[in-house]
């Protein structure tokens, strides 16, 4: 490991570059697909549906579900409703700050 990282931020910025370069912004967009993705998978759980159950509410397929779950689709924010609010039974609420 470097000696000169000495923080989360350091190491971001070893790995991915500045702020605001285009290979740190695609890190951070990846990073908040998978958190999204974690969200909804632990809301599905909740609810106590199979990946399947959720596909079907949601005129979905399965293995769109757990693409979103694992990070690895990006998915329309009228997806992300349908899939929280029909699918689920949630809210979504979205703040820009």
């Amino acid at each position: 490991m470097n000696e000169h990282i000495t923080s989360f931020d350091d190491h971001l910025t070893e790995q991915y570059g500045e702020i605001g370069t285009a290979e740190r912004v695609n890190f951070e967009i990846k990073a908040k697909a998978f958190a999204i993705g974690e969200i909804i998978r632990d809301a599905r759980k909740e609810a106590h549906l199979t990946q399947e159950q959720l596909a079907e509410r949601t005129g979905t397929k399965k293995s769109f579900i757990s693409r979103i779950e694992n990070g690895h689709s990006d998915i329309q924010l009228s997806t992300l409703y349908r899939l929280m609010e029909v699918g689920l039974g949630k809210r979504v609420n979205l703040t820009i700050g």
